[in-house]
């Protein structure tokens, strides 16, 4: 039977009602009638399932369906069957069947009726279920989720890797791998490993013009962001994504407390929960889900408006894959990462436990996500460069909808240094990744670039002018405009292309734009949070500095005892005129608010009235009292006076984890008696120089007094005397 005998418009208007097909749909199920070998790339959203499903239903024998996930075979036998009169049109087999329906399942093939048989990797290798299917008429095989078979995918199942040996015991049947996310070397592996070099490859574009791409820094603020966000889409579905169940509940908790209706969702949730929080999503009883990646895989709501990532993925295909739940019925989609390079260290360190193959494959990952955080490009180029495909972004369709395009960054000559890099790219003989390119341009010496002697080179260290920064985003730069290439067999190696060479031969204009800086402190990250969400009150804040300064005057104490500076300027972007609003302004405890808070509100509210100023009042986030059950924890057993590595360890933090908890308790307002702990490291002279270093300092940072006492005391001992001082003289 092939496609020429069949009116598949016919076959598509009895079996789903349609009129038409979708992109590729056309041509990929003419290839399948035909019994070719066939390999479709296709975004979510993009129509594969029917591909298969059509073809399965007109030809003759049963089609195996290899799928990942038992939830999305279970919805698309009920979408079949609900197609047809007769249920044994497809079936499942998996490990959860009893003996008589995996009985029924069997009589329904042998008989012809099944069109479609749905089975997880594990159970095809099977030796029963194996030699049963060896024995009756298979149409095809189609491996869905075929990057699963891939250790570049972003999902490896090793169970995968085998289904090759399988399918040949099946006899002469063709295959078709189908997924919704490969990058050129996902796709070469997909092919290899499935043994099918010459198949009919389709790959529809991956271009989804209707997304909004927009990435931020990750700052201490992140809660009250979110919030924001949310708020000004009110009434609007959406996703946020964090990497840890913990996470996940915290969160979830913190929108319910703030007026959003939210639910958690994480494999740590038994099956019930899991599925009637997906239901209440799907109906819109809930506006928001927060969840770690297990949610998402089945689920189809068109209209998602917005997809958080509240902690930067492993991949760019997972991004890629968890934006595109977004706007699925081409409306609004915005897609908000938060990015913070400690995130990334985070799970650089949890990789490291890891064998070092697959150690490798996640660092290079991870680094293509870096990358795509960091530039200050086109984004929607930049990711479609990554699938393979070429994106022009001037004219192509969503070309401006990213925040990079829309704010551009400052851009500069760099023709000069483009010739240098491409130079030493050659040069080198494509030995090296990104990293060894820009350390031999900085003159910067590893262990491989001593081994191959690059350090004895006359262009080694030639553009030390610049940084290694500086370097890197050219490098990006040139990479995507495709005067290099990354190499698919060895992944990472840099190769110059024949663009590259003619560029050495006659260079011309290359204008780069500069990287985004995400490097700041702690707690330049909540000054920097309050600016760039909605400017705190210039104004306002000069009255708050000498409102504490005379305060802090008439109790003989330093200005940063009463309120410290980010505190400050919360309160000039909250505006709170309440005590209940003051004790949640950052740094600022119920303890605090009581004690000081009550001249602040006066004179804010006062502001407020004279300049007739619009108070945000969604800005004064609600905490959930996650943090109280640590608080109280380490309350009590100081108050027990446990010693302080004990207590630490109780919870499984270091050190300087509690150190913070503890000075989050003080500067909050409330009283932690160290002074047990502190006598067994500083005798009373000593205790009594740092108290009154701090007495008469300007500040309260630690670097500083370091400085001062020059080695006298290390950094524990000080933070250990600051929230000793800061318990007795100011709550």
């Amino acid at each position: 039977m092939n496609s020429s005998e069949i009116d598949i418009y016919k076959e598509l208007k009895k079996y789903f009602g349609f009129n038409q097909f979708k992109g590729l749909q056309e041509q990929v199920i003419k290839s399948i009638l035909d019994e070719n070998n066939t390999f479709v790339i296709m975004p979510t959203g993009g129509g594969k399932s029917l591909c298969y499903q059509l073809p399965a239903l007109i030809k003759n024998g049963t089609a195996i369906v290899v799928s990942p996930l038992i939830a999305l075979m279970k919805n698309q036998v009920d979408a079949i069957r609900s197609l047809s009169s007769e249920s044994g049109i497809a079936h499942v087999l998996n490990s959860s069947l009893t003996k008589t329906e995996i009985a029924q399942v069997k009589a329904d093939i042998t008989s012809g009726l099944t069109k479609l048989l749905y089975v997880a990797p594990e159970s095809l290798t099977k030796d029963e279920y194996v030699k049963f299917l060896k024995n009756v008429p298979i149409s095809f095989v189609a491996i869905d989720e075929a990057h699963c078979i891939s250790e570049w995918g972003h999902d490896f199942r090793p169970e995968y890797r085998n289904l090759k040996h399988i399918i040949r015991q099946l006899g002469d049947v063709s295959i078709i791998g189908l997924t919704a996310t490969a990058t050129p070397k996902v796709q070469e592996d997909i092919l290899k490993n499935l043994d099918m070099p010459n198949a009919n490859t389709f790959k529809a574009s991956f271009n989804r013009p209707n997304l909004y791409y927009e990435v931020r820094t990750k700052t201490k603020n992140i809660e009250s962001d979110i919030i924001r966000f949310i708020k000004q889409h009110k009434g609007k579905s959406g996703i946020i994504y964090c990497l840890s169940r913990k996470k996940v509940e915290a969160i979830a908790q913190v929108l319910q407390v703030n007026g959003i209706s939210a639910v958690p969702y994480h494999a740590g949730l038994d099956a019930k929960t899991r599925a009637r929080h997906q239901d209440m999503f799907l109906m819109e009883d809930v506006e928001v889900v927060v969840a770690t990646i297990a949610f998402g895989m089945g689920i189809d709501k068109p209209d998602v408006r917005f997809v958080i990532h509240h902690d930067i993925p492993k991949s760019l295909e997972s991004y890629y894959q968890e934006t595109g739940r977004g706007g699925r019925d081409g409306g609004e989609g915005h897609c908000l990462a938060y990015y913070s390079y400690k995130d990334v260290e985070k799970l650089e360190k949890f990789m490291s436990g890891k064998p070092v193959a697959e150690q490798e494959i996640g660092f290079a990952l991870l680094q293509e996500v870096v990358a795509y955080a960091e530039t200050s490009m086109s984004r929607r180029k930049f990711l479609l460069h990554y699938f393979g495909e070429e994106f022009d972004s001037e004219t192509g369709e969503g070309a401006d909808m990213d925040d990079n395009v829309r704010n551009p960054k400052t851009k500069v000559e760099a023709q000069r240094q483009m010739v240098q890099l491409l130079e030493v790219v050659r040069d080198t003989k494509h030995l090296y990744k990104s990293k060894e390119i820009v350390y031999t341009l900085t003159g910067k010496i590893n262990a491989m670039i001593k081994a191959h002697r690059t350090d004895m080179q006359s262009f080694f260290g030639c553009g030390a002018g610049f940084e290694e920064k500086y370097w890197m985003a050219l490098l990006r730069q040139v990479l995507v405009s495709g005067y290099l290439s990354k190499d698919i067999e060895t992944y990472g190696i840099l190769k110059i292309t024949q663009k590259g060479l003619d560029f050495i031969k006659s260079p011309h204009s290359f204008m780069m734009s500069e990287d985004h800086e995400y490097n700041e402190s702690e707690d330049e990250a909540i000054v920097t949070a309050a600016k760039s969400t909605g400017t705190a009150d210039e104004v306002l804040m000069g009255m708050l500095r000498d409102l504490r300064k005379k305060v802090a005057k008439k109790l003989s104490l330093p200005p940063f005892v009463v309120f410290q500076d980010p505190s400050l300027e919360d309160m000039a972007l909250k505006y709170p005129i309440s005590l209940d609003e003051m004790s949640n302004i950052h740094g600022v405890g119920e303890g605090k608010a009581k004690k000081y808070g009550k001249e602040f509100i006066a004179l804010i509210h006062q502001y407020v009235e004279d300049n007739d100023i619009i108070r945000p009042d969604d800005l004064v986030v609600k905490s959930t009292g996650a943090n109280s059950i640590n608080k109280l924890y380490i309350i009590q057993n100081i108050d027990r006076k446990l010693s302080l590595s004990d207590i630490a360890a109780g919870k499984g933090m270091n050190m300087d984890t509690l150190l913070k908890e503890m000075e989050q308790i003080v500067y909050s307002g409330t009283k932690l008696n160290i002074k047990y702990w502190i006598d067994e490291m500083l005798d009373d002279d000593q205790q009594e120089e740092i108290h009154d270093y701090f007495m008469e300092s300007e500040s309260d940072d630690i670097e500083t007094a370091l400085k001062e006492f020059d080695g006298e005391y290390d950094i524990e001992e000080l933070r250990l005397m600051r929230i000793k001082f800061i318990s007795e003289i100011a709550n």
